[in-house]
């Protein structure tokens, strides 16, 4: 009985972490500020979170003793930096659905890194799944649109994005060699070495008072502390399955705020796209094969 209670209140927290992770294009585009300066604060307020939290739950104990983890979280942290300075400017020149579903191809890039760099096995049956997602991801970019009329701002989101998609697969591959055993102090790092990388580069016009930083501090406090927070506590409870699809709520969330609050709509093709993105995901997370279901997972987050 307090197995069950303890696995729905994990549920919960997941659920809370995904509704909210779901918002961040929001807070980025009322925020008014670019992707540089966005992401500086994101890390500036998520890593204060972060430190504090993880001092005061002791997860940060004996830390510096970690060599490894520090190197890794460095060279990580760069990749992650970078991934979300894409995404942003990715939004701001398409749409946050649209950023949103073709950066949902991190999972492939994994895949495929994993193949090439660690040598894994890859099933042809993955393969099968990557070349769905792939094409997901090529409907979701509204093709149509990107080949008549499409103005070079939306194309360059557009590679801006999946770019971010490539450094977010990649990131998480490694996060997920040196971090396993201590996620939590790997993405605190992660987030000071953002503050580290990006101090030089944001806008001082951010700098003046304005209910910008109200979405500045929430960019930062929610999306990087109170989520991650949620994530890692939630994760080791939870059986893969109910990881895997539990994730595919971040993307509906952020396609329901995209129409509601901006009006954005998707075209046909765009929600066939989805459809292909979340089968192609589901397969290569789950293990699915051409009759059966799940063994093992590959479930990271951004």
């Amino acid at each position: 009985m307090l197995e069950q209670q303890n696995n729905r209140a994990a549920l919960a927290q997941l659920l809370f972490a995904e509704l909210l992770i779901g918002s961040v294009g929001v807070f980025v585009h009322e925020s008014g500020q670019d992707a540089v300066t966005a992401v500086f604060y994101r890390c500036v307020f998520g890593s204060l979170f972060l430190l504090g939290w993880g001092l005061a739950r002791g997860h940060l104990r004996g830390l510096w003793q970690e060599r490894t983890l520090i190197r890794g979280a460095i060279l990580s942290g760069v990749l992650l930096v970078l991934n979300w300075v894409c995404l942003f400017a990715g939004m701001a020149r398409s749409s946050i659905g649209v950023a949103t579903m073709v950066y949902h191809f991190f999972p492939f890039v994994m895949l495929v890194l994993a193949a090439l760099l660690q040598g894994e096995r890859t099933r042809p049956v993955d393969v099968m799944w990557t070349v769905i997602g792939f094409v997901g991801v090529a409907c979701s970019a509204d093709p149509q649109r990107m080949w008549h009329g499409a103005d070079t701002s939306y194309l360059i989101g557009i590679g801006l994005t999946f770019l971010a998609a490539l450094l977010c697969g990649a990131s998480l591959l490694m996060s997920r060699i040196v971090g396993k055993q201590r996620p939590f102090a790997l993405v605190t790092i992660q987030c000071w070495v953002g503050v580290a990388m990006l101090a030089g580069f944001s806008s001082s016009s951010a700098l003046h008072w304005g209910t910008h930083w109200f979405w500045l501090v929430g960019l930062g406090v929610i999306h990087s502390g109170i989520v991650y927070v949620l994530f890692y506590t939630s994760y080791p409870r939870l059986p893969v399955v109910t990881i895997a699809v539990m994730a595919f709520v971040y993307p509906l969330v952020t396609l329901l705020l995209d129409y509601v609050l901006y009006g954005h709509r998707l075209a046909v093709i765009q929600l066939a796209g989805l459809g292909l993105i979340v089968l192609g995901t589901l397969g290569v997370n789950l293990k699915w094969t051409l009759g059966v279901s799940r063994k093992h997972a590959l479930t990271d987050h951004p």
